[in-house]
């Protein structure tokens, strides 16, 4: 093990996990609230999110949510972590000090209480031990998700690298080991849908320091299509001398992240004919 590897730090799962989950839920997030890291009682002892929906009377229609009763607390394993036997125990074991820790006797009920499990990796050893140790079932609820029958919460399992992408696109990606660069473009088209949501920027500043390299040679895969794209359209348009030096300072700027049209407020006043080179680029794509 090297130095680097040894004092590597770790990356911040669970709070890209909590703006996850929260992206997850955005079209219903008006019947819920979001605790992260809940505190049970005076000790040290947290939930890693709770949700509790509004209206009890209101279902939820996302996947991963239609378990969901008024309090749904949620255990998050990293990628570079798994859900163990003991860690299964601690949960119900919270769920169980969470539904008495209230001033007054039976204020939650226990029907309305919810555990979900989520965990990057398939946890086989849990599992063998919920079916043979614990006579539990697990029923399967679609791509990632399975229902945890025979305990006295309602329990659900979530897989998040066995999600839907198309249901569960930033929890499913929310991993590091991004396979190739496609992932990682699409990420990108993604992203810019929502470049101004502060959940969505969390999510992604973590996907990408996770994945590094695919990201690294997705922009500078990105980097040289919109390079030919752009000597294609505008080599008339400018002199020799003037395009080359237009084409390092967009470069520079692309292999930081940037989109076009960031590019565009950056150099709106230092490039003049930037202006014409995004109306070219436009008409061509």
């Amino acid at each position: 093990m090297t130095n680097e590897t040894k004092h590597k730090e770790p990356l911040p799962w669970h709070p890209g996990f909590f703006a996850g989950i929260q992206i997850e839920f955005e079209e219903e997030a008006h019947k819920l609230t979001f605790e992260n890291e809940h505190q049970l009682g005076t000790d040290p002892m947290r939930i890693d999110v709770l949700i509790i929906k509004k209206l009890t009377s209101e279902s939820i229609r996302k996947n991963i949510g239609r378990i969901f009763r008024e309090h749904n607390l949620i255990e998050y394993k990293s990628p570079e972590d798994y859900l163990s036997i003991d860690a299964f125990y601690k949960v119900l074991g919270y769920a169980c000090f969470y539904k008495s820790d209230v001033q007054y006797v039976n204020t939650i009920n226990v029907e309305e209480i919810t555990i979900s499990y989520v965990s990057k990796k398939y946890p086989r050893k849990l599992i063998q031990h919920l079916k043979t140790v614990r006579g539990y079932r697990l029923i399967p609820q679609g791509n990632g998700i399975w229902y945890i029958e025979g305990g006295i919460f309602p329990m659900q399992l979530i897989v998040t690298s066995r999600l839907s992408k198309k249901e569960n696109f930033w929890l499913k990606n929310l991993t590091n080991d991004l396979k190739n660069t496609s992932d990682a473009e699409l990420l990108f088209t993604e992203y810019e849908k929502h470049k101004d949501s502060n959940l969505h920027k969390s999510v992604m500043n973590l996907i990408m320091k996770a994945n590094k390299e695919v990201f690294k040679e997705a922009r500078n895969n990105m980097c040289e299509a919109l390079m030919e794209l752009m000597e294609d359209v505008i080599e008339e348009k400018f002199a020799a001398g003037r395009l080359e030096s237009l084409l390092e300072l967009v470069s520079k700027k692309l292999a930081k992240g940037k989109t076009i049209e960031q590019i565009a407020d950056d150099l709106e006043k230092t490039v003049p004919e930037i202006e014409d080179l995004i109306k070219l680029l436009e008409n061509k794509s």
